[in-house]
This record gives C-alpha cells, structure tokens and sequence, in this order.
C-alpha cells in the first residue's frame, strides 16, 4: 500500500478516524504522518495531546497558576537540556540521563499514572507461578523454623525440617507433584 499523501512510499502508519459515527481509514507513509501534525485530523478541534490527558489524571489541588509554576526553577537534564515539564509535555526523555535527572520526580509521576500502583502486582506464568509459591513457602516455614529453635522447640524444628526438604525436593522437580521417594 502507498501513502495516501506523497504517493511514492510506503505507508506504515494507518490513522483510523471516527467523525459523527463514520470511520476513516488514511494509511500515510512514516515520513508523512511526522510531517502531518500527529494523527492530523480535518476536524476543527486539535488532537488531545499527552499533556492534556495526564493533567486530567492528576488532582487539580495540585495546579498552581501558570505565573506561579514558571517563577520556580525548573530541574533540567545535564545532557540534552529537557525539563520535567517538557518530559510530561511529551510523554518521553530527551537522553537517557534524563532517568537519572529526574529520578526524584518520577515514582510521583508513575503513582499518579497508575492509580496509586507502583509496583507489579499481577499473576506470574503459570508453571513459574507455582516455583515462587514454592519458595514463599520454604522461606515461611524456615522462619518458623528458626523461631522454633530459638525457643527450644527442637521436635517442632525437626518436623518443619522435614517440611523444607519435601518441598525443596518438588521444587528439583519443577514443582511437580509426582515425585519418587
């Protein structure tokens, strides 16, 4: 397929539009779709850029004037000169030491862009997901363990002993139920 645009390269961008009910499918080469105001539309309302859509995400008890927001300094990155604001502006880094430029600002941005979540929390692979519960279970019944043994409770510690190498052994064998004794 050719870009609808220059008609000489390829298009690898498609742009899929929906105005009053109707789709518009426009499929532009990677050279015309920069060129083209990002995702430009014919619509007399400009796109809602990235700006936009983080700012509606935050609370508003966090805005201050914009006269106010410009008087404080604002942090820059060394290397390409990018700011913070640039940064949630455009949805990217300049460099990558922005990373480190920003290291501060960003566990707020990402908590604020994930509901509060800063950390993963989701479901492990399916067979991975049984070797990590097998070794949750280990560490919990060694502190038991060394609990029991702090007390003198060594029948107790020689039982969960036990309990250790049975799932130690499951864990050699992939976490398989079927094991040989």
């Amino acid at each position: 397929m050719i870009c609808e645009n220059c008609k000489q390269r390829p298009a690898k961008v498609t742009v899929t539009q929906v105005h009053n009910g109707e789709h518009f499918e426009r499929h532009y080469c990677e050279v015309c779709a920069n060129s083209l105001h990002p995702f430009y539309v014919e619509y007399k309302q400009d796109p809602l850029s990235l700006h936009q859509l983080l700012s509606n995400w935050f609370s508003h008890a966090d805005q201050q004037p914009v006269h106010q927001k410009q008087s404080k300094p604002q942090l820059v990155c060394d290397e390409c000169g990018w700011s913070i604001q640039r940064f949630l502006d455009e949805g990217k880094f300049g460099c990558a030491s922005c990373y480190d430029s920003f290291r501060k600002q960003l566990p707020n941005v990402f908590k604020r862009l994930h509901n509060g979540n800063t950390t993963h929390v989701g479901k492990a692979p399916g067979a991975l997901g049984e070797i990590l519960e097998i070794k949750k279970k280990i560490e919990a019944i060694r502190l038991q363990m060394k609990d029991a043994i702090e007390t003198e409770r060594f029948e107790e510690a020689a039982k969960l002993r036990d309990e250790v190498r049975e799932l130690e052994s499951k864990l050699a064998t992939g976490g398989d139920e079927t094991h040989v004794d």
